[in-house]
């Protein structure tokens, strides 16, 4: 039976939409562009892989700190929209100004303080999940924003490869094709952000206090610290999540910047990844569809053993094809373990504190993927192999199968 679904699950799925555009950006074009940099400033190609992973261990570790106190603060009444708009244009604006500069180092702060903002956007946009639609719903319409994510970022995404590709026949420099491609993905960015924040409506919350809201934050954070480990479905879950999202974020944030490391041709990888994007829309939502029929946990757990074999796989990674193989396996599989590991997320917390648990969600997730991306830095120059570096992060997904097989168990009651 098709379902139908209301104004506000569309608007929501719509801003998934506008972010992916920043997400395909982060993951293609703008590794390849710091590369030239970095190349015209003298850096190595190794070199370069590992200070791009490096940059993006910063800025998961400050949303690793942000994310919690953002979130517990959006929790309030009324806060949650606001902030949720000022993370989004703040980011927007950092994204304009990255093609402004042409200093590599440079180019790698203003890159930290993109993502940082609109990582920690998503912290506050998971949380409108509980708010926009019901529990039974929670795995669709979860699946429907990844789904429509991935297919709807290849527009700005397209558009963005032309001028790149083919600036000189336009008439234009690289830098200002960039610049453009930067402004058209903020663009995008915004935009679909307005829909939601149009009819976006705070259902759960937390009362305000006579306390200012950041001691507020504070105080609600170390309250549910405390007590984390006696809700040992979360717990356990949180743990999981942390080591095999952390596989996951790793492949998506340095997939081309490994790609071009082995000196696979540009276009090529462009091209892989923008197929990446087409092969997860489908997925996503079969997926989605899935969680209706057969256990969320065990879906999770199909998606957390393709990852592992995709790490392995990339070991052998040395010929275009290969990265083709690789970018449609990971297409497959990548919508589903994101959407199904929110949803599930979602059932097992408290709906009035959302914003508080996603915050801690975000930190065993993008925010734990620093110890992914430095791991394959520290691989890669340690053994002087690209190869063995991202291979390393193989391990993350054994210990998460393990892990998320005991908190499976746990929530049976609840979350299946």
């Amino acid at each position: 039976m098709k379902i139908k679904f209301t104004k506000e699950e569309k608007n929501w799925i719509l801003y998934d939409v506008g972010n992916s555009a920043f997400t395909l950006l982060v993951t293609t074009i703008m590794p390849l562009y710091f590369n030239s940099l970095a190349a015209a400033g003298g850096v190595s190609e190794v070199d370069y892989l590992a200070w791009w992973g490096y940059a993006a261990s910063i800025s998961t570790l400050l949303v690793a700190f942000l994310g919690p106190i953002v979130g517990t603060a959006s929790d309030t009444d009324g806060y949650r929209k606001p902030m949720f708009a000022g993370f989004v244009i703040v980011g927007a604006i950092f994204c304009i100004m990255l093609g402004l500069v042409k200093q590599w180092m440079l180019f790698l702060v203003l890159f930290v303080l993109a993502k940082s903002a609109y990582s920690t956007s998503l912290v506050i946009y998971d949380s409108m999940l509980s708010d926009v639609t019901t529990e039974d719903r929670y795995s669709n319409v979860s699946s429907q924003g990844y789904a429509w994510g991935y297919i709807g970022s290849c527009v700005p995404f397209v558009l963005s490869l032309v001028l790149v590709l083919f600036h000189s026949g336009i008439g234009i420099t690289m830098g200002t094709a960039m610049l453009c491609a930067f402004l058209i993905n903020a663009v995008w960015w915004v935009g679909f952000s307005i829909p939601l924040l149009k009819v976006y409506k705070q259902k759960n919350y937390v009362n305000k206090t006579d306390r200012p809201a950041l001691m507020d934050s504070f105080r609600r954070i170390r309250k549910t610290l405390s007590h984390i480990k006696d809700h040992k479905g979360i717990f356990l879950f949180l743990l999981a999540f942390f080591f095999y999202i952390d596989g996951v974020y790793t492949i998506i944030d340095m997939a081309t910047a490994y790609g071009s490391a082995l000196g696979l041709d540009s276009t090529a990888l462009l091209l892989a990844l923008l197929v990446t994007q087409i092969v997860a829309f489908p997925f996503a939502i079969i997926f989605g569809k899935l969680a209706s029929k057969k256990k969320t946990s065990t879906l999770i757990s199909i998606c957390i053993f393709a990852y592992l074999c995709i790490a392995l796989f990339a070991i052998t990674l040395a010929s275009e094809w290969q990265f083709w193989v690789l970018a449609v396996c990971v297409g497959m599989f990548q919508g589903g373990i994101q959407a199904l590991s929110r949803a599930y997320f979602t059932k097992i917390i408290p709906s009035e504190q959302s914003g508080e648990y996603f915050g801690l969600y975000d930190i065993c997730g993008k925010g734990a993927a620093f110890l992914g991306t430095f791991l394959v830095s520290f691989v890669a120059q340690l053994t002087n192999s690209t190869q063995l570096g991202v291979g390393a992060i193989s391990f993350m997904f054994v210990i998460g199968f393990i892990l998320f097989r005991k908190a499976a168990k746990v929530n049976a009651d609840i979350a299946d």
